[in-house]
């Protein structure tokens, strides 16, 4: 069974090994497991609270902002049934072209503001209408809100007469028509529009018509300067055909299209005019700015028939919505959407909501009552309500310093961890080594070279045990060598530091004490350890002849089972003598290999 006693003999010396090894491990481990537990109790509370509210944020927002924006509607006197159908249109807008619902409605609080009177579908059309010119021609919706406004001040009679509705979408589709001919902007036909005012209507000039001239003239000129020049023109018209001796007005007295009147200076001057001719106009028309408007329009005269009639066939929005469809961004209708079925869904239920959310507004009304009727009992619960509240914050404070105080530990934990796991990787190997050393104590008697490298093995060991006990005389005799001042200081450093941790006491100067067995401790006979150092210091030749081994036939392991068998005996028997060789023990009972191993596992301890 020899090889049984060395697979013994290895389970021993990896055992050594790996549990300081697994202690390391367990420690790791259990740091970790403590961190966790530290930001999980910091964080769980925290994290549900927010949680919870981004969820009800999240599906109660879109219909709290709509009921918002429609109960400012609601105050200007709009009927419950026009909001319904307000807030059904702005998102059915809103899923079209992905532009804000809530924007849709706070238009509509500033159309229902300038345009009185406004019933049914007028006011969800008028806010579509601007909606979708806004789109269309890139402007902001307020801007278009305000043209609307201006628009249905300049053309009250013409709207009232096609139905609110009716024009609106026809208002939209032209100025989206004239912003694509002229290549102007939403904002530049606001401008022109403010800057003419009612002038041109009052003068009998269609709307169509003040769509192509303010149109054509923005291709030199802003939108505002447009209509001041207009303007300019319709002033001076009645004192201009007196002076040049023209009738630019019909036989009613009404002034004529602006397209005859420019084919009778035409006819008079030609396409172009001289400055002599300028000089005549400007004195017939009374400023520069009318004189300007002639000489632009007056060279295409055939282009501006065919915008006035473009324009003239444009009926409906049909152009803006094309218009505004080609810049839409599908990703924001895609949000908008998403916004529009929370706000549907959730708008369902949110009258019930408020009627809750009134009871307690009432409640809190009634608090307040009772507060200045039981003024004492008011003091009273102030005070115990800040108490609550202060110990509120002083728990949440003690859950603070216990959150960081584990973490703290944490720390601590892993930086003891860092620094003792170097300790017990030496702690291992000073075992390993010390098992390795009884293994060769058990074997060099069998082995020279063995026995070599044991005695190789002692005295590095004792080396170092000098160096260290002759630590302080050594730094005196090499101080003044650089290297060997900064290795000793580098030491020292390292010495001091490792004595700072509790249990560990390092002083230089004292000779360690390696306490190694020693063959008559394992009953190794003496008689083969002296032949063996005999062959170590004799000849060469000798290795060669093979060594006598002085262990019976059979091998260390026959030796120590013949000895176990002979302790089992003595304890049966009165104690007798065991001979081998040349040695006489007596011994009633020696060591087991399992009982080697257990001695070797105590001294580590």
């Amino acid at each position: 069974m020899a090889w049984m006693e060395k697979l013994m003999m290895q389970v021993a010396l990896v055992d050594q090994v790996t549990k300081p090894l697994a202690g390391i491990n367990a420690q790791i481990d259990q740091v970790s497991k403590a961190g966790r537990r530290g930001w999980g109790n910091m964080a769980m509370g925290a994290t549900t609270v927010a949680a919870g509210g981004m969820a009800i944020q999240a599906a109660l927002g879109p219909a709290i902002e709509m009921d918002r924006a429609l109960g400012e509607v609601a105050s200007l006197g709009v009927q419950k049934e026009g909001l319904g159908a307000l807030g059904r249109e702005a998102l059915k807008f809103s899923v079209d072209y992905g532009k804000s619902a809530t924007e849709f409605v706070q238009a509509s609080y500033d159309i229902q503001s300038a345009i009185a009177g406004l019933t049914g579908n007028e006011l969800p059309a008028f806010a579509r209408a601007s909606g979708v010119l806004a789109a269309a021609t890139k402007a902001d919706t307020g801007t278009i809100t305000n043209y609307m406004g201006t628009m249905y001040g300049i053309f009250e009679q013409q709207a009232n007469a096609m139905g609110k509705a009716n024009w609106v979408e026809d208002v939209a589709g032209k100025t989206a028509l004239a912003v694509q001919m002229f290549k102007t902007t939403g904002q530049g036909m606001s401008d022109a529009f403010k800057g003419i005012g009612a002038n041109a209507t009052s003068a009998g000039v269609s709307i169509d018509e003040q769509f192509a001239v303010l149109g054509q003239l923005q291709a030199t000129m802003s939108g505002s300067e447009a209509g001041t020049k207009f303007k300019s023109f319709l002033a001076g018209v009645g004192n201009a055909q007196k002076a040049l001796g023209l009738q630019f007005t019909d036989s009613a007295g009404n002034m004529l299209p602006v397209l005859n009147i420019l084919d009778k200076l035409k006819v008079r001057y030609g396409e172009t005019l001289s400055v002599a001719e300028g000089d005549e106009l400007k004195k017939a028309f009374g400023s520069d700015e009318a004189v300007a408007m002639v000489k632009l329009l007056m060279s295409n005269t055939k282009g501006l028939a065919t915008n006035i009639n473009a324009l003239a066939n444009t009926h409906g929005m049909g152009k803006a919505e094309q218009m505004a469809a080609s810049m839409t961004d599908q990703w924001q209708r895609v949000e908008s959407a998403w916004f529009a079925i929370r706000a549907a869904a959730f708008g369902v239920v949110l009258p019930a909501i408020n009627a809750v959310v009134a009871v307690f507004a009432d409640g809190a009304a009634v608090v307040l009552r009772w507060t200045h009727l039981f003024p004492n009992l008011t003091k009273v619960v102030s005070y115990a309500l800040l108490a609550i509240v202060g110990l509120g914050m002083v728990t949440g404070a003690w859950m603070l310093v216990a959150g960081l105080a584990s973490l703290a530990t944490t720390g601590l934990g892993i930086a003891w961890t860092l620094v003792m796991t170097p300790l017990n990787l030496l702690k291992a190997g000073l075992v390993s080594f010390r098992a390795i050393l009884l293994a060769v104590n058990i074997m060099m008697a069998a082995n020279p070279a063995v026995l070599l490298a044991y005695l190789i093995g002692t005295l590095l060991v004792g080396a170092i045990g000098l160096v260290i006990y002759y630590w302080d005389d050594l730094k005196k005799t090499l101080g003044d060598w650089g290297v060997f001042k900064w290795l000793g200081q580098s030491i020292d450093w390292l010495v001091d530091k490792l004595n700072m941790i509790p249990g560990i006491d390092i002083e230089m100067g004292n000779m360690p004490e390696l306490a190694l067995p020693s063959p008559s401790q394992l009953q190794i006979p003496l008689q083969g350890v002296t032949q063996a150092q005999q062959r170590i210091n004799g000849p060469l030749a000798n290795y060669r002849q093979g060594p006598e081994s002085p262990i019976p036939q059979g091998g260390l392991g026959q030796q120590l089972i013949q000895a176990n068998a002979a302790a089992t005996t003595a304890n049966q028997k009165p104690a007798k003598a065991l001979h081998i060789g040349e040695v006489h023990m007596h011994n009633q009972n020696p060591m087991t290999p399992e009982m080697m191993a257990e001695n070797a596992w105590l001294e580590t301890k």
